[in-house]
């Protein structure tokens, strides 16, 4: 038996977008034009592009069109990691790392091997770590102005873990969780995992719209506020006191949890204070080492109200009983003795440079970013298409990431990320050479 007309269309545009036959950015014919030129009426047509957006093969953009979607990365994964080539130059994901980090560790390593309690590392642990450790990590928070106790600290494995326990201890699916229309892609996928309602909140230059935010959480029943205060990830601003101060008001006055998400905040030096320090009641912080010390050192902790703390913990033995003894005993010591300070100060500094490089290697373009960020934000002109712009720089090796991740709202911009944590100093600079040309090229032709 024949296979229905829509469904050969579908199948044949099908392959001739996942062969490269149709490029990612490409404009498909209007429904109308699909229709006349197939000979099929215009509600197939609109159900053939049904079918291709499904898929993930394609994109619809309202009084725009329908374009082919760059698939290098499957939908819903975020950035990930896995969708750089082994050639290309990785402006997608970042993973800052310093010389002489290798050295730190052969030394922690020898530190730890002379230690008498090697037989503890050897065991379990308690889910959210040992008392000692909780103590340590406790210690280093108060250098971010978090006066904590150590009852209230949960350990887990990074920070993106510690979002995940967090959402399964404190939320249930269908839940409305407010986000940034432009947020990191990490809670997107756990949002998508558990069946939560996420609802954008408009950002402007300085932070999300707080009238916008205030408006969502009378009309709809708002379990959640997840927020970056200080660093935004892609935007890279650092909210205003003032701001925090209102963004709490409104969480007091509609009843949401505050999820504050803080990874990328130690590369800003004298921010306001965390939302988790002015509002501990009401407020679950979530960081981690990943990012100021080293990917490879899964460990992260959550500062979570007291009656959070239980039902966090209980997710923890649910996802992975505790963090790895060895890798958590290390970062105790590194905090301890000021190491993470000194990669910290480090860190910051690299950054400085990196986004001043990008800065002058890119100067004209619309750069959005904090001067001490690992990355920057690149908006393109409204006729621009960021997918078919992507897939040029894939092509000359060089992975960057689309709007598309970050955004959680109807309408995605046109628009670039930049991470710049990864690749050595020389090799950023000639990138973003390569960046510029391929953006004047393609997106100011």
């Amino acid at each position: 038996m024949a296979a229905p007309r829509y469904k050969v269309l579908v199948d044949a545009l099908a392959s001739d977008i996942r062969s490269g036959r149709l490029t990612a950015g490409a404009r498909l014919p209007t429904h109308r034009g699909l229709a006349a030129r197939e000979g099929i009426a215009v509600v197939t047509a609109t159900r053939v592009y049904a079918e291709l957006e499904a898929m993930g093969l394609v994109s619809r953009e309202q009084g725009r069109g329908t374009f082919v979607r760059d698939i290098t990365v499957p939908p819903g994964h975020g950035i990930d990691q896995q969708g750089v080539a082994g050639n290309a130059v990785d402006l997608n994901f970042n993973y800052p790392s310093l010389p002489g980090q290798a050295d730190l560790l052969r030394q922690a390593l020898r530190e730890l091997a002379g230690a008498g309690d090697l037989d503890a590392l050897l065991r379990y642990q308690p889910h959210r770590g040992r008392p000692q450790d909780r103590a340590a990590i406790s210690r280093h928070l108060r250098r971010r102005q978090i006066a904590t106790t150590p009852d209230r600290v949960l350990i887990v494995n990074g920070a993106q873990h510690g979002l995940a326990v967090t959402v399964t201890a404190t939320l249930n699916a269908g839940d409305v969780v407010a986000v940034d229309a432009l947020t990191y892609p990490g809670f997107k996928v756990l949002a998508h995992a558990f069946h939560l309602d996420l609802a954008p909140v408009p950002t402007t230059a300085e932070g999300p719209d707080l009238d916008a935010l205030e408006k969502l959480c009378a009309t709809r029943p708002v379990r959640a506020i997840y927020t970056m205060p200080t660093l935004h990830n892609p935007l890279g601003w650092v909210m205003s006191a003032t701001d925090r101060t209102r963004l709490i008001e409104i969480a007091r006055r509609h009843g949401p949890l505050i999820i504050e998400d803080a990874s990328y905040a130690y590369l800003v030096e004298d921010p306001p204070p965390p939302l988790a320090a002015l509002a501990p009641d009401i407020t679950v912080y979530v960081s981690g080492l990943s990012k100021n010390v080293a990917t490879g050192l899964r460990v992260g902790f959550v500062v979570a109200p007291p009656s959070a703390v239980a039902p966090v913990e209980r997710a923890i033995r649910a996802t992975t009983w505790n963090t790895p003894a060895l890798t958590t005993a290390i970062a105790c010591r590194w905090i301890d003795d000021g190491t993470v300070d000194l990669l910290e100060a480090r860190k910051r500094e690299d950054a400085k440079a990196r986004q001043a490089l990008a800065r002058q290697e890119l100067e004209g373009l619309p750069l959005v970013g904090h001067p001490a960020s690992y990355f920057t934000w690149l908006p393109l002109p409204q006729d621009a298409r960021a997918d078919r712009l992507t897939a040029t720089l894939a092509r000359q090796h060089v992975s960057v990431s689309t709007a598309e991740p970050f955004t959680t709202s109807v309408h995605i911009p046109q628009a670039i990320r930049l991470a710049l944590g990864s690749p050595d100093p020389a090799t950023l600079r000639a990138t973003l050479r390569t960046v510029r040309h391929v953006v004047l090229e393609d997106a100011y032709a």
